[in-house]
């Protein structure tokens, strides 16, 4: 595939870097929320919660600055206009939730008494406010199931161009 039609290598990087670590961050707030309260695994665990969430935060600040400073490749032939919309529509979308969901979290974290550190270092300091913390972890937990069904209809919308259309939508975010 031509070099036009791809992804730069340091934006198809940061989309698998970010996207597996989103998952792994699913995980990781599922596992944790069902610790018990005021133990050293729990504060582990969450500490470290948040310093992932914080830095994945940072690569995805670091990819919009790419995203819009490198044009990207031209979408496929075969896409009709409203698949086209669509997938710039989501991709936004996505962006957009990719920076809610960590930016609540801080914001839920400024909530707590612990506030966020970032492997130690702090970033916000916290106020205890039970109610507070509560309306954002609602929050929180909500646009990151968003977050999750987008990304499922962002990996099958990729399957079905490599799968159904089999054309080479797939191949633009590859490494090799």
């Amino acid at each position: 595939m031509s070099s036009n039609l791809r992804y730069t290598k340091t934006a198809i990087i940061l989309h698998w870097l970010i996207g597996f670590s989103i998952l792994g961050m699913f995980a990781l707030g599922w596992y944790m929320g069902d610790l018990p309260k005021n133990t050293p695994e729990r504060a582990f665990y969450f500490n470290l919660h948040k310093s992932i969430g914080i830095t994945i935060l940072a690569l995805v600040a670091f990819r919009i600055y790419w995203r819009i400073t490198h044009r990207p490749p031209a979408f496929v032939d075969s896409l009709s206009a409203l698949e086209k919309k669509l997938a710039t529509g989501g991709h936004h979308l996505l962006y957009l939730l990719m920076v809610a969901v960590p930016v609540t979290g801080l914001i839920m974290s400024s909530f707590t008494k612990f506030g966020a550190k970032w492997f130690g270092i702090v970033v916000v300091s916290g106020v205890d406010n039970h109610d507070m913390h509560e309306l954002y972890e609602g929050v929180h937990e909500s646009v990151g199931i968003i977050l999750l069904v987008i990304i499922a209809i962002h990996v099958l919308g990729a399957l079905k161009h490599k799968f159904i259309d089999k054309d080479k939508t797939m191949e633009r975010m590859s490494l090799h």
